[in-house]
């Protein structure tokens, strides 16, 4: 039997830092699935999707509790892939304005309450040309259920855009 291990992993950002999480994967003979993987302040930090035969689980998690005598933290969670879906349409979003605390809470709120899964968020801060004044880019993907308002999305959007300074867009997959 397969099982499904996600794995969330933080270190100081160093050559081979994947190098080594992969080589205990690949000497439990686990199979690198997915991942997403970043250079955030210093660290490396990194979702890892991983298939293993359900005997080769219990040695990778302790082998893998062992790189933090390296200077690693992992958490490990057992999942189970996803093979139907709710949703229906797939959208992508933008967020482009001023930074300021709480852009991610009031967007990924307004999408919560309307049933909205964000799949995918990264976001950076930088500075706006000419001013140099602080600017928050995000973008992501969601995906809605076919029943959404879209209207009444659009409106709740706007509102958080307008209070924030921000532009919001949410563009069909389809059509972007």
């Amino acid at each position: 039997m397969i099982a499904h291990l996600i794995l969330t992993v933080i270190a100081d950002d160093r050559p081979g830092v994947v190098e080594q999480l992969a080589e205990v994967i690949a000497n439990h003979n686990g199979n690198w699935l997915e991942s997403q993987l970043a250079h955030l302040h210093g660290k490396f930090a990194g979702i890892v999707a991983i298939a293993i035969t359900e005997q080769n689980l219990a040695p990778l998690q302790q082998a893998l509790t062992q790189l933090g005598d390296k200077g690693f933290s992992v958490a490990t969670q057992l999942s189970s892939p996803q093979t139907t879906s709710q949703f229906e349409a797939t959208f992508e979003l933008t967020i482009v304005g001023p930074d300021r605390s709480g852009i991610i809470k009031e967007v990924s709120g307004a999408l919560a309450r309307r049933g909205i899964n964000l799949l995918e968020l990264s976001s950076e801060c930088s500075s706006m040309p000419w001013s140099g004044e602080p600017m928050f880019t995000a973008r992501g993907k969601a995906q809605m259920p076919d029943n959404i308002n879209l209207a009444e999305l659009d409106e709740a959007l706007d509102l958080i855009a307008e209070e924030l300074g921000l532009d919001i867009a949410l563009e069909d997959r389809q059509e972007a």
